[in-house]
């Protein structure tokens, strides 16, 4: 699996605005909407089942990082998306420390595999140092585009 696969360059945020964690989810939702890939019909019940997720426990995975997801039936793909917030976010991480990188995730609830896929190739890529301080440092989508078809192309491996 590879982030070409599903993320949306049309709905990647470099700018979040958002200051706490459900206005992250309900900002990277909302671009997803005004790309096109979410039905604004669809807008709340999948903030609701990320939300929902989240109750679960926090997908702030820690080193700045968070990966909120959901299986939502209204999504046909697989579908992404990244956020950057400069300032940082505070989202109830592993490791307590506020939040830069959020790569949210939707899939269809009848493709596990997928969806498992996808976070894993996910957490793999962003235990890379160098792939998560580029990431950051990002000023457009084109760049955080350019920095995850380069790691589609392993030229982060580790």
């Amino acid at each position: 699996m590879k982030f070409a696969d599903f993320m949306c360059e049309k709905s990647i945020r470099v700018e979040l605005q958002a200051a706490d964690k459900p206005s992250v989810i309900q900002e990277l939702v909302a671009a997803l909407v005004e790309s096109g890939q979410v039905k604004e019909d669809d807008q709340a019940g999948i903030i609701e089942a990320i939300m929902k997720r989240e109750e679960l426990g926090s997908t702030g995975i820690g080193r700045g990082v968070a990966v909120p997801h959901t299986k939502h039936p209204s999504v046909e793909n697989l579908i992404g998306t990244v956020g950057v917030s400069a300032a940082g976010v505070e989202f109830e991480s592993l490791d307590g420390e506020s939040v830069q990188l959020f790569f949210l995730l939707i899939s269809p609830p009848d493709r596990p595999g997928d969806h498992l896929r996808a976070l894993e190739n996910i957490s793999r890529q962003l235990r890379d140092d160098t792939f998560c301080r580029f990431l950051k440092q990002s000023k457009t989508a084109e760049d955080i585009t350019q920095l995850l078809e380069e790691a589609d192309n392993n030229q982060f491996a580790s």
